[in-house]
């Protein structure tokens, strides 16, 4: 759901008692359109002012952002106008999406003062603008520009301060004549929600459909569809939910579309009936829902950032080795046809005395077919007749060649390919940073992407020597793979990358646990530890540990899919094999479509890391 205007009031409503009064130590600009106050009242608190283009807003905070080396312009003039300064009030005008920090605090020539922060909640025009209201003059704004942008206004330094312009809607209206009036002001063959959209102040296309479904009635129901009862209940459904003067009780909500760890996909002061198919949970304050609702966006959108990033490099890679791996493979299908250039050398050498001097071709039977058939071989005219046959050997040989040194480059670019498909199911189905930063070394490692190497210590430097530096240690990664419980209580491990696929088939399994993975296809390693004398665990175990093989695989949604199961004491990972690679020769197969009610309750038992 959108900050509109009604649900701005109610925050203003519920962070006004805990911010008036309250002093502004430090103000830091993390990112280019969010602002950071850490304000000091009865203990310390951080509010955050965003005027990002899609998630602008305000509200408490407990995160701490890195900061910039060098603070921005516009961060040193807050600093210098309010650093130190007391917030003493805070209010929004008419359900407009325009919220006004009122600070006081001392000018340079020691006078106190009174300074406006106006914060614009207006899309990609949203702003953040410093206003000496005893002149109405701007002091700065966080996005500068002139009339060269917006013909209504400049928002510059020196130039006089105007307040995005009215739409025309009309203040939350009390007397129910008076509000039938406005509605009929509109034409009467539109929808109900979009008069309500263009007439009333501070409401959003998610809270018109709320008033229209609170009334108990259809949201494409037209104006003059309405009768005398639909008016009153649309009415009381109106006051109900876009009134929000005083401190009315509110029960914040956010909702999602599946159980943890999705996302919230909207947050509302109160319950909404238009999102009860969706899954809604209770949070104590609008600030919390708040909070929890835009943190997620913009963790996700981090993350969708930096899986982006990672899978362009792996897409290149692949393309690359693909691309080289149909060169091989043009390169041997020629050189296998060469082959037979061996049989037309030989038939040449066993027929020299029946080669006419200068003819360009010569058909002679064929010895290696039982039935002799014949054979059409060109000449060169101009050469010797032992000069062709040894020129058809000269082709032959090169083709034989060409296969020998070509064989095992293709086996090469094969396995960067496989590998390189790892990866993407690995990139695909991360869920955190903390997923993509394993990958992301997992890159350097492999030589994909630069990074940062540990050096090896010189030999020719002497221990001791006052310019010997201490050899740097690698960072000890804590490997945390999925862990899910079976339906009989048995737990199943599943690898969320390479690194991690390794780590659970060749250090944490012991050799008699049991190890699965869906054949051929990529995918994670999963893991099932047995007691001490059991070979396989129970059926339905087995077979929920191959349905979440096949999840957390490519071939994730299809049917009948082999996922392969053995004891770990037959895995190996062959000589400078790629992360995530080994090999078996003794195992199992399982053919298995798996049921999406099986797989639900498996991923909802999935244990996280403290």
């Amino acid at each position: 759901m959108a900050l509109d205007g009604v649900t701005l009031a109610y925050l203003v409503n519920e962070l006004a008692p805990q911010l008036v009064g309250a002093r502004i130590d430090k103000i830091f600009q993390p990112e280019k359109d969010e602002i950071h106050f850490l304000l000091r009242q009865q203990g310390s608190q951080r509010l955050l002012l965003s005027t990002n283009a899609t998630s602008s807003r305000f509200h408490l905070t407990q995160e701490n952002k890195k900061n910039p080396t060098s603070p921005p312009m516009f961060c040193m003039i807050l600093r210098k106008h309010l650093e130190g300064g007391k917030l003493i009030s805070l209010h929004q005008s008419d359900l407009e999406r325009v919220v006004t920090f009122e600070i006081q605090n001392y000018n340079e020539l020691g006078d106190l003062v009174i300074l406006h922060l106006h914060l614009e909640i207006m899309g990609k025009h949203s702003n953040l603008i410093l206003v000496d209201p005893a002149t109405n003059v701007i002091l700065d704004g966080l996005r500068r520009y002139s009339h060269a942008l917006s013909r209504y206004r400049e928002v510059l330094p020196g130039r006089t301060y105007l307040a995005p312009p009215s739409q025309g809607k009309r203040p939350p209206l009390e007397d129910e004549e008076l509000w039938r009036q406005a509605l009929y002001e509109e034409d009467l063959d539109r929808p109900i929600t979009g008069i309500l959209l263009s007439r009333f102040a501070g409401i959003s296309p998610e809270l018109a459909r709320e008033i229209a479904i609170q009334a108990g009635l259809n949201t494409e129901i037209h104006l003059n569809q309405l009768g005398d009862i639909d008016f009153a209940r649309l009415f009381q459904a109106y006051r109900r939910l876009s009134n929000p003067e005083g401190v009315p009780a509110t029960s914040p909500c956010l909702y999602y579309k599946s159980a943890p760890p999705s996302l919230p996909t909207a947050f509302t002061f109160t319950p909404f009936q238009q999102y009860q198919e969706l899954r809604m949970e209770a949070v104590p304050t609008l600030n919390d829902a708040i909070t929890g609702f835009y943190q997620s966006k913009s963790t996700n959108n981090t993350l969708e950032s930096k899986r982006g990033s990672l899978r362009k490099v792996v897409q290149e890679q692949h393309a690359h080795f693909s691309k080289k791996l149909k060169i091989y493979d043009e390169a041997m299908s020629s050189a296998e046809s060469g082959l037979a250039y061996q049989k037309w050398g030989e038939l040449l050498t066993a027929n020299l005395y029946r080669m006419p001097e200068g003819s360009p071709e010569i058909t002679v039977e064929d010895y290696y077919d039982p039935s002799l058939s014949s054979v059409t071989i060109p000449l060169n005219p101009h050469i010797s007749a032992i000069d062709n046959a040894q020129r058809y050997y000269k082709r032959y040989n090169k083709a034989k060649a060409t296969l020998r040194q070509t064989k095992p480059l293709k086996e090469a670019a094969f396995e960067e390919v496989k590998y390189l498909d790892s990866l993407m199911v690995s990139l695909d189905q991360a869920s955190s940073l903390s997923e993509l930063d394993e990958i992301h070394l997992e890159l350097v490692s492999q030589g994909y992407v630069a990074g940062k190497h540990i050096k090896k210590d010189n030999p020719k430097q002497k221990k001791g020597h006052p310019k010997a530096k201490a050899k740097a240690k690698s960072p000890k990664v804590i490997i945390h793979p999925r862990v899910y419980h079976s339906s009989q209580g048995r737990i199943i491990y599943v690898g969320k990358n390479n690194a991690q696929n390794d780590w659970l088939s060749l250090r944490k399994g012991k050799p008699t646990d049991l190890w699965l993975h869906v054949k051929v296809i990529p995918g994670s390693h999963v893991l099932i530890p047995l007691e001490e004398g059991e070979e396989f665990p129970d059926d339905i175990t087995l077979e929920e540990a191959a349905a979440l093989a096949i999840y957390y695989s490519q071939a994730r949604g299809s049917s009948q899919v082999a996922v392969d199961y053995t004891h770990v004491k037959q895995l190996k990972k062959p000589n400078s094999a790629k992360p995530g690679m080994v090999i078996y020769e003794q195992n199992w197969t399982l053919y298995l479509t798996p049921k999406p009610e099986i797989l639900e309750r498996l991923l909802a038992s999935e244990v996280f890391p403290e």
